[in-house]
């Protein structure tokens, strides 16, 4: 439902747009997406604002030197870091921010990358709409959840992401555990030895992947659109097993690596085990689309780190036709126990707060004045 908030100013052209967490995963690729669309994009980064100081007053001061028409905040915090720490970017910042649209004398319209996290545990059937009521279970998808609350009353968008994959994945997140343990495996056989096993968490989710160039699309087209107080669904639109992902990895890895799955642990989302976004909406009323593929966000992913496979030419794969794996996998422990591998087990633990986000997300959180990315967000 649209609400004319503080950030509201329908039909008033769009030049300028500033950018909190402009470092991270997400808010590095936003800033890219929108100069190339001809905008004037200011990076609030640390020297000019330090977000644990970010009161109203703050903002509403480093703002008006920039006078944005639209300020995209795409900080935030996932993993490796306190529940403080969690509940200021996720939380406290967007409702501060909230808060400094009204202090100037032209508000500025806030879009928001939130998280599909603050659904939380989803039942079976078919996709989840944005009208459908955030129930979050862990405390990600709550800080989350009250962050989006506040810059949708206050007229803002807010783009509910799926797990955000592709060039540049955090470290921490699955994809990049499993890349980082793949480089260390072809330095092995390079040097001759042999090629360690990758061990990981019981991988048994289903996830939605969307890759972080269809993300900052999305956030560009909502920084253009005049639409206000409004909830979006951003993601690939299909369910992705998690163990399916880490197979097509390894296998255009090229490198002949056996995946083991151990352990019986618990799922850390409440029982959120599989993600399905309806992403309708904003086809309708912001003209976006999904356009890249898993297999080339994974083959994007891999190239810098110089994997063999990864520079295979993708030819003409469609969105809809999916990777096909043919990797071995061991799986040890409990069936009925197991969560996704959101964790690589010796040597390559995840640090907290990784399983919550999902396999992916984006988000990117070293610098925590900037924060940095998605969503995932």
């Amino acid at each position: 439902m649209a609400v004319n908030g503080p950030t509201a100013h329908p039909g008033h052209p769009v030049r300028t747009v500033a950018v909190l967490g402009s470092t991270g995963f997400l808010g590095a690729q936003v800033c890219t997406t929108l100069e190339a669309a001809g905008l004037t994009v200011h990076r609030i980064t640390r020297d000019r604002l330090d977000l644990a100081e970010a009161t109203p007053e703050r903002l509403a001061e480093v703002l008006a030197r920039c006078a944005p028409e639209v300020v995209v905040n795409a900080a935030g915090a996932v993993w490796g870091v306190t529940d403080q720490q969690m509940r200021l970017l996720n939380e406290e910042v967007p409702r501060a921010l909230a808060g400094a649209a009204g202090l100037l004398p032209r508000p500025f319209r806030i879009v928001h990358p939130g998280s599909v996290h603050e659904y939380g545990p989803t039942p079976p059937g078919g996709p989840v709409t944005e009208d459908r009521r955030p129930e979050p279970v862990g405390f990600y998808g709550r800080t989350k959840a009250r962050g989006s609350r506040a810059v949708v009353a206050a007229g803002g968008v807010v783009l509910r992401l799926s797990n955000v994959i592709g060039p540049g994945a955090p470290a921490d997140s699955l994809p990049g555990v499993v890349a980082r343990q793949l480089a260390l495996a072809a330095a092995e056989a390079a040097a001759g030895r042999p090629v360690p096993e990758l061990r990981l968490a019981p991988l048994v989710s289903y996830r939605d992947f969307v890759d972080v160039r269809d993300a900052a699309d999305a956030v560009s087209a909502a920084a253009l659109a005049t639409c206000t107080g409004r909830v979006f669904n951003i993601a690939a639109g299909e369910p992705v097993p998690v163990r399916l992902l880490v197979r097509r990895m390894v296998e255009l890895s090229g490198l002949p690596v056996r995946i083991v799955e151990e352990g019986v642990a618990g799922n850390p989302r409440g029982g959120a085990d599989r993600q399905l976004l309806d992403v309708s909406a904003a086809g309708r009323d912001l003209g976006w689309r999904p356009r890249r593929s898993l297999d080339r966000s994974l083959r994007d992913l891999l190239a810098p780190i110089g994997l063999p496979g990864a520079f295979e030419p993708t030819g003409a794969r469609s969105r809809d036709s999916g990777p096909r794996p043919e990797c071995r996998t061991e799986q040890r422990g409990s069936e009925d126990d197991r969560s996704e591998g959101s964790s690589a087990r010796r040597g390559a633990e995840v640090p907290r707060g990784a399983a919550e986000q999902s396999p992916v997300r984006a988000r990117r959180h070293r610098d925590l004045a900037v924060g940095g990315g998605a969503g995932g967000r």
